[in-house]
């Protein structure tokens, strides 16, 4: 019996065209400032959840060592419920950094300035707060790099069509509602 012959109906160049249109090809293709940013952003999405989960479960190191005593016995909680609190914090840090990385940088910022001045505060430690003050510098520089309005850097399912998106990249390949009070 015979075979059949298999071809595809694409042609090989639109197919390498269509899969470097992916993010590794836009990472690629970014600019060294855009591409620091990239990377910035996913450090401070991925480290404070991750790091902030760890808060709970205690894998990677116990957590309430770094806590300055001067800082919690002003406080009716334990060190550990502190730590809770700081967890929940930087979940929601990464989380901000993810969706709105201009809104995120300075957040982190913030937050790692505590950190630092906590780690001061605790014989022994300057070492760690010295890194601290690395990732602050870095966190500043996310700052510094997050485009103004740019939904580029969005995650797909946060992503609004521009009134300057062509129609046929819209989602829905359709045009855009008309905003409130008629202006485009």
């Amino acid at each position: 019996k015979g075979t059949i012959d298999m071809t595809s109906t694409q042609s090989t160049s639109a197919a390498v065209t269509r899969a470097e249109e992916g993010l590794v090809a836009r990472i690629r293709s970014a600019d060294p400032a855009e591409q620091a940013f990239m990377v910035l952003r996913a450090a401070f999405t991925v480290a404070p959840i991750l790091f902030g989960l760890d808060k709970f479960f205690h894998l990677m190191v116990n957590w309430d060592r770094y806590l300055a005593p001067v800082l919690s016995a002003p406080f009716p909680f334990t060190p550990l419920q502190l730590m809770y609190a700081v967890g929940v914090t930087e979940i929601i840090a990464g989380v901000v950094v993810a969706i709105h990385p201009r809104l995120g940088g300075p957040v982190v910022t913030a937050w790692l300035f505590g950190i630092i001045v906590n780690l001061l505060l605790i014989p022994g430690f300057y070492d760690v707060a010295l890194r601290a003050f690395g990732l602050f510098m870095a966190a500043i520089a996310l700052s510094r790099l997050a485009p103004p309005s740019d939904h580029r850097h969005l995650p797909v399912f946060a992503r609004q069509p521009s009134p300057l998106t062509p129609p046929s990249i819209r989602p829905g390949g359709g045009a855009l509602a008309p905003a409130p009070g008629g202006l485009p």
